[in-house]
């Protein structure tokens, strides 16, 4: 049997190859691009270091590919880390110390910084000096290091969590919103391209209405389809062929996954449609509070299946009829 597998992509994962590298090969946002350029331009122009920067919304919307684009504008390295990687002052430490003048530093998940890190890390955004305290009581002393001039970007995807001290020093903040179908459908097409796999018009339209708007998702969608397309199929993604593994990947028409269902049918079997608080939806489902935070409940809200009121969480009409359950409060459609 002929195979009709890939040639190995080197030294970087598939995953990096699929990021877009340049503003031309990054699709959606276009706001957010159009302010950062002008941004990026002018510091350009000035001969600084970009001003710091804080990117926030949902996970999968391009947050750490925006960073790279923007390191690659300003002819930057780019140094990453997370804030739960920064547990210690020594760890801060050892990151500033090795910036070069205008690298810049991606912190991603940043809400989740240790408070202590946070105070050491305002003078080094404001004034790129690094206060270490040597020695403890009475014989402890205050040592300066001064830092090369740095951009510091951060990501998140509770920006609420953030401290006001620490938001109140990014010179940007920028809000990742869901992506249309249509940019969803070009991103498709060019990560098809990239996986060296033909894709036909309908099984991109297809992927791209179950990919929760989300970038990532689709690539991800993509990716299992191009391994039936080569083990069932002749390689080529076909709409049958789209929809046979998005079927065994249990991602319905509306891209609910066996979660996102779950969530609803407990919402509307055991608790009536709501409302119910956010810790016992969590118990009933079997599923970690922070999960129904940050991935299940934007979605489904974004669709209209669930919203959240002061009681706790109700699911919709529109939640009823997807899921084919009589809706036993007001009958009048949408």
């Amino acid at each position: 049997m002929k195979n009709l597998s890939i040639a190995p992509i080197q030294d970087i994962s598939l995953d990096q190859a699929l990021r877009p590298k340049t503003w031309a090969e990054y699709v959606g946002q276009e706001k957010i691009k159009r302010n950062l350029r002008i941004i990026i331009d002018a510091a350009k122009k000035r001969g600084e270091p970009l001003e710091h920067l804080l990117f926030y919304g949902n996970s999968g919307l391009g947050k750490t590919t925006l960073s790279h684009i923007i390191a690659q504008e300003m002819g930057a390295n780019i140094r990453m880390t997370s804030g739960p990687a920064i547990e210690r002052v020594g760890d801060l430490a050892a990151i500033l110390t090795n910036l070069s003048e205008g690298d810049i530093l991606f912190i991603d998940e940043c809400h989740r910084l240790n408070r202590i890190i946070e105070e050491y890390l305002y003078p080094a955004m404001e004034d790129f000096k690094l206060n270490i305290i040597i020695g403890k009581g009475p014989m402890a002393s205050t040592m300066e290091l001064p830092l090369k001039r740095f951009t510091l970007v951060g990501a998140t995807t509770k920006v609420a969590m953030i401290s006001s001290p620490l938001r109140n020093r990014f010179g940007a903040t920028f809000q990742l919103s869901f992506y249309e179908t249509g940019d969803i459908e070009k991103i498709i097409q060019r990560s098809a391209g990239i996986l060296g796999v033909g894709i036909e018009p309908e099984a991109v339209k297809l992927i791209s209405q179950r990919s929760r708007f989300t970038p990532r998702v689709a690539n991800r969608l993509l990716k299992r389809a191009r391994d039936f397309a080569q083990v069932e199929g002749q390689g080529l993604i076909t709409e049958s062929i789209a929809k046979k593994a998005l079927d065994l990947l249990e991602i319905d028409e509306a891209g609910l996954e066996f979660g996102d269902r779950r969530i609803l049918e407990t919402l509307i079997t055991k608790f009536e449609g709501g409302p119910v608080g956010l810790q016992t939806l969590a118990a009933a489902t079997s599923e970690e509070q922070d999960a129904l935070l940050d991935i299940y409940e934007p979605y489904l809200m974004q669709l209209g299946f669930m919203e959240r009121t002061p009681q706790g969480r109700k699911a919709t009409k529109l939640a009823y009829l997807h899921l084919g359950i009589k809706y036993k409060g007001n009958q009048n459609l949408l």
